[in-house]
């Protein structure tokens, strides 16, 4: 069982189901419907799946599992906003602090002063 709401999983399908859209991807011509891509790449993810595996669970080559994840993946950082775009949403909201993409950067800075 995935440990994410069915609510991600089918947003997350409805973005994909735009993209394929968008692509002029026909119904019916994909081995997994929008819906079962999510979850692929939402247990990529959650759970750190290997392809291999993923592939193997969906009845799918390990090559279409990679072209599912990235294609997942690029959906996904469509909708990130631009860092510019993010600097100026975290300065408008008071943040002294942003923390952008997970890493940690050891410093002995502080504060100015």
């Amino acid at each position: 069982m995935l440990d994410v709401r069915r609510a991600t999983a089918e947003n997350l399908a409805k973005q994909l189901r735009g993209h394929r859209e968008r692509l002029g991807t026909r119904r019916g011509t994909r081995a997994l419907g929008v819906f079962k891509q999510a979850v692929l790449v939402l247990r990529w993810f959650v759970d750190g799946t290997r392809l291999v595996q993923l592939a193997r669970d969906n009845g799918i080559s390990v090559p279409t599992a990679y072209r599912y994840l990235h294609e997942g993946l690029t959906v996904l950082a469509d909708q990130a906003p631009e860092l510019s775009t993010a600097l100026e949403r975290a300065a408008a909201a008071g943040y002294t602090r942003l923390n952008l993409d997970g890493t940690v950067i050891r410093t002995d800075c502080a504060a100015r002063g």
